[in-house]
């Protein structure tokens, strides 16, 4: 079996799972609703104040869902509760972040300013000049508005300057050192 599809979810209070039919599942709670369809073979029940995920049988393919499954319902319920959050640093001279409305601008030595849109139920917060934090319920939207952001000037190994996560370490590497 595998050990994290066998997990029950706990559904913590204030929070309601429903599984309608093709297996979509739709968890609300009270920082918002989140909807998704799962894989249609897996066996998805609400016990009383948790859910459990099976699977129909042994094929490897109903292996790999049903950890997938059972982890996808568990991202949806923390994100209704808790949220997601990634933290993103600027580091360079002269390279600035800021806010104003729904318009995150980045200067990131380039010869214009770059601007994002936060994407629907996608929230950006700064925090100082050069902490960019991505908040959202949806764990894959917050993480994939976090890349695009990371994209836009990714870290580079000799001094370091970019965006980077909080949480990364750059591999740093010595420059080219002068004839003697």
């Amino acid at each position: 079996m595998s050990r994290i599809g066998r997990m029950p979810i706990a559904i913590p209070a204030g929070v309601t799972v429903e599984v309608a039919e093709n297996n979509k599942v739709t968890v609300k709670g009270p920082k918002g609703t989140l909807e998704r369809v799962l894989p249609a073979e897996m066996e998805i029940k609400v016990e009383g104040d948790q859910v459990v995920v099976s699977r129909p049988n042994d094929l490897k393919k109903m292996k790999s869902f049903h950890g997938l499954t059972r982890t996808l319902i568990h991202n949806m319920v923390v994100g209704v509760t808790d949220g997601y959050e990634k933290k993103l640093e600027v580091n360079g001279v002269g390279y600035r972040a800021s806010k104003s409305g729904k318009t995150l601008t980045l200067n990131l030595g380039y010869s214009h300013p770059v601007e994002m849109t936060d994407p629907e139920g996608i929230e950006t917060v700064m925090e100082g000049q050069n902490v960019i934090i991505v908040k959202g319920i949806d764990k894959e939207k917050v993480g994939q508005f976090a890349a695009e952001i990371r994209d836009k000037r990714r870290p580079e190994p000799y001094k370091g300057k970019g965006i980077k996560y909080a949480d990364e370490t750059i591999r740093r590497k010595v420059g080219k050192t002068g004839k003697k």
